[in-house]
């Protein structure tokens, strides 16, 4: 099952850290998040771990839309998994939207001024 991400898709970065003994669950924790996101058409995951700094797992999320957003914000089954998570690791810190840079722009302007 794929996620057709349109313009309106909205990126979300958060940086996590499991409790020590809790890595094991929270991978299968974020695996059952995942899964049910995706189904619902929210949004698509990445999980990333810091090869250095072992602890420190990104999640990289692609949702649909910001209505997707907010809507998956407002579901009780994804609320009950967040509240899992909440005991199974440490939010180091989130980026809630980011947007693209069009830096091939910027050096086309670059560019073109000089």
């Amino acid at each position: 099952v794929g996620i057709e991400l349109t313009p309106d898709a909205v990126l979300s970065i958060a940086v996590m850290e499991p409790f020590e003994g809790c890595e094991d669950e929270f991978v299968a924790v974020l695996g059952e998040l995942y899964a049910l996101l995706e189904r619902k058409a929210y949004c698509r995951d990445t999980l990333l771990r810091n090869r250095k700094d072992p602890p420190h797992y990104f999640n990289i999320r692609h949702w649909t839309s910001l209505e997707a957003r907010q809507e998956a914000h407002e579901d009780p089954e994804v609320h009950r998994y967040w509240a899992k998570l909440g005991h199974l690791c440490k939010m180091v810190r989130v980026h809630e939207i980011l947007d693209d840079v069009d830096w091939k722009a910027a050096m086309a302007v670059k560019k073109s001024s000089n």
